[in-house]
């Protein structure tokens, strides 16, 4: 005999399908100077959010800091995933200035300052360096600690690269 399976189905049928369960993927969250050197790089589950890794990613970083001072503190610039309450006491609590803008904001800035700069493009140019190691790009590796070793790999070849062009 065979068994009916009743079909639930949707009302609306335009509606977008529910998802179930997390992103799948890996997430990385990077500080760079600003030439676009990779400073850290911090990696995750592609479902935790930008200010979760905001601490870790502050605190993994490689080169000692200058100490601040107060007529030249540190900058820190970001995108609109970092704004709030919280990445914003972070950011202060490491001795950063913080400069969270969205995007339409810098676009604004653009056009009414004639020789202001966006600065989040170098984050971004990063991330294209980095996704340019095809074994990057497509993340195969079962553990986490094999992608951050081969992020970090990457990373000391854009560094070096960055000292040829600078010194070369």
């Amino acid at each position: 005999m065979a068994r009916w399976v009743r079909h639930l189905w949707r009302e609306n049928a335009w509606e977008p399908t529910r998802r179930i369960g997390g992103k799948k993927g890996r997430k990385r969250s990077l500080l760079v100077d600003a030439r676009g050197v990779p400073l850290s790089i911090v990696v995750s589950g592609a479902n935790t959010h930008d200010v979760k890794l905001l601490k870790s990613t502050l605190e993994a970083v490689v080169v000692q800091r200058p100490k601040p001072r107060k007529w030249k503190p540190q900058h820190l610039c970001a995108d609109a995933g970092y704004k709030g309450k919280m990445a914003k006491q972070i950011v202060t609590a490491k001795n950063y200035r913080p400069h969270i803008k969205q995007r339409k904001d810098e676009a604004a800035e653009k056009r009414s300052k004639p020789g202001y700069k966006a600065r989040r493009w170098v984050v971004e140019r990063t991330h294209s360096w980095l996704n340019r190691f095809r074994k990057l790009l497509v993340s195969f590796e079962k553990k986490e600690e094999s992608y951050l070793a081969l992020l970090s790999l990457a990373a000391a070849m854009i560094c070096w690269r960055q000292i040829i062009t600078i010194h070369g």
